[in-house]
């Protein structure tokens, strides 16, 4: 279904990264742009350049989300607002955990609740979960991480069968590494943080993610594409480890 056949977008995470440049996108297709973010800043600037509509709002404020639903027919949905705490699970910290199943996955859920039954009354929509690598494979270090965006994988495949017979489609976008500031809003706000992840990579830039949706959603309405994994060449998933006892095993 072509851009033309769509109007109005939601597009969570709005205020800076790969939200931003999805909203920048959209606009370029006259895509009426509901850009919702907690940064009421940025998301000012974003609507003066842009020209989306800002919704200073938490994806965690249900009743903030539900009133937007309310107010406005979606034909594209984004749920890209996101969090990370990385942290292996055996120092798992309990807010920690709150946090991420909170932003990722159950505000997904919820979302997804209030906007996906439109769509499928008006026959018409598509939903955009951008979710991670880290919901197919597994990294150390990231553990509740990885579960969150699982759940958001087999969400994006169950919308599909929830949905059947209605021309709604349901595209899952895992990233690998990008080149935007979520490290830095992960790991703290440091030079080294930028040269870690960053400086001397070549990796995909937020507006490659946007233009890769683009081409979702431009597909021909008889086309979903269900599921994108996009990462730098010069990035692999996996890798073989073995590791030697610590300690002899205790004999009983």
């Amino acid at each position: 279904m072509p851009f033309s056949d769509y109007k109005t977008a939601l597009v969570t995470g709005a205020s800076s990264g790969i939200g931003a440049a999805i909203v920048e996108r959209f606009r370029r297709e006259n895509i009426e742009v509901h850009a919702v973010a907690r940064s009421e800043d940025a998301l000012k600037e974003l609507a003066a350049r842009m020209g989306c509509i800002p919704h200073a709002i938490d994806v965690t404020d249900r009743n903030a989300i539900a009133k937007l639903a309310q107010e406005h027919d979606f034909d594209i949905l984004v749920n890209n607002a996101g969090v990370d705490r990385p942290k292996k699970f055996l120092e798992a910290d309990e807010s920690d955990i709150d946090l991420l199943v909170d932003v990722n996955l159950r505000a997904v859920l919820h979302i997804c609740r209030l906007v996906v039954p439109g769509m499928v009354a008006r026959d018409r929509g598509h939903v955009v979960n951008i979710s991670s690598i880290a919901g197919n494979y597994n990294f150390g270090g990231n553990s509740t991480y990885h579960a969150v965006k699982a759940g958001v994988a087999m969400l994006s495949n169950q919308l599909r069968i929830d949905a059947f017979g209605k021309r709604v489609r349901v595209t899952e976008v895992c990233p690998g590494r990008v080149a935007t500031d979520i490290f830095n809003h992960v790991h703290g706000n440091d030079p080294s943080v930028r040269e870690r992840f960053i400086d001397g990579f070549e990796l995909p830039q937020a507006s490659d993610i946007a233009d890769a949706i683009a081409f979702a959603i431009a597909a021909p309405v008889a086309v979903n594409i269900g599921h994108m994994e996009i990462t730098p060449t010069l990035q692999v998933m996996g890798g073989l480890q073995t590791a030697k006892p610590s300690t002899e095993r205790a004999k009983p």
